[in-house]
Order: C-alpha cells, then structure tokens, then sequence
C-alpha cells in the first residue's frame, strides 16, 4: 500500500482492491462473491470461564477437553488454574484472581472448581471481589466440574449470557448419567 502525503491514510489502487475483479478477467465476468464467515462483531465480549483444581495439570486437561467439545475455532476465554503458587498442590487465590482477570470481557466470569478445598478459596475471594481486584460480576458454579465445564464453554462460546452460562454448568449436576 501507499500513503498519500505522509500522511497516515492507506491508499489502495483499485486494481488490486480486494473487490477488483481478478487481472485478466472477462469484461462483464466477475467472480463468484465470496460469503463471508460469520463472527462476532469486534467489541462484543463473551463471558470467561476459569477452571480451578487443586493440580495445574488436571485444571489443563478438563480446560483442553472443554475446548474439544465447544468445537469453534473461536472459543470464549476459559482459564485454567490449580496449585499453589510454590508449584504443589492446592489451590491459590492469587492465581485464581489473576484467571480471572485474564478471561474478563466485560459480560462476566464464572468459576468451576474440582474439590472442596478449591470451592472454599474461591468462594472466600467472591465475598472480598473488590478488594481482590476481580471483574464484576464473577460466579460461582456449584457443579461437577468435568461436565459443568464443558457445558458451561459450551454455551459461553455459543454467546450465552452469564445467566446461561451459569444455568448450562449447573444444570450437569441434575443430569443423571444413566
């Protein structure tokens, strides 16, 4: 491309416009119009989805698995954390807070944790959120965390609002597995 002037203005001969026809074209004959993929519009956020687990590598797994069934080449933001901040096991606020930080479009976040221990850190943050520097809103999902996330980046990819997202998680705890 060109600029005209020094200026900052790109200038684009209309031969070579991405809507020219091709160089040697029949007159008359333009080619098939391309249809163009359907994407979100830039600006419009999804919800994130963080995966806590007292091991890093399980939160990975589940967080890989739930990208694998959510099947997009554009999936929501999902995060995934586990262990302590000194690499054991455990689960730490700190990173927990960051993840979710790190997958916040401005339309919610909402949290799945894998044991007991994972729930009582996260849910000690949610009731200090502000002081912890966390994204409004941010969600607890009180679900099993294998399908809850698949479920719950399943929806958020699709453009569930916060709501659906959280419903979609939960709603993998009412499912019998028969």
């Amino acid at each position: 491309m060109d600029q005209r002037d020094g200026s900052r203005a790109d200038v684009i001969p209309i031969t070579t416009a991405p809507s020219a026809p091709p160089v040697g074209a029949a007159t008359g004959t333009l080619p098939a119009p391309t249809v163009p993929r359907p994407s979100r519009p830039t600006g419009h956020g999804r919800v994130g989805v963080v995966l806590v687990s007292h091991s890093h590598e399980v939160a990975d797994a589940v967080r890989a698995l739930a990208l694998a069934v959510a099947e997009s080449d554009d999936p929501a933001p999902v995060a995934s954390t586990g262990g302590s901040i000194a690499d054991g096991l455990g689960t730490s606020a700190v990173l927990v807070a960051t993840a979710a930080r790190r997958v916040d479009q401005g339309h919610g976040v909402v949290v799945l944790c894998d044991l007991n221990g994972a729930v009582e850190t996260v849910l000690a943050l949610l009731t200090d959120a502000d002081e912890h520097g966390l994204p409004f809103p941010v969600r607890f999902a009180d679900a099993p965390f294998v399908e809850g996330a698949a479920a719950a980046v399943a929806t958020a990819t699709a453009g569930g609002d916060l709501a659906a997202v959280l419903d979609a998680a939960e709603e993998t705890a009412r499912r019998p597995k028969r």
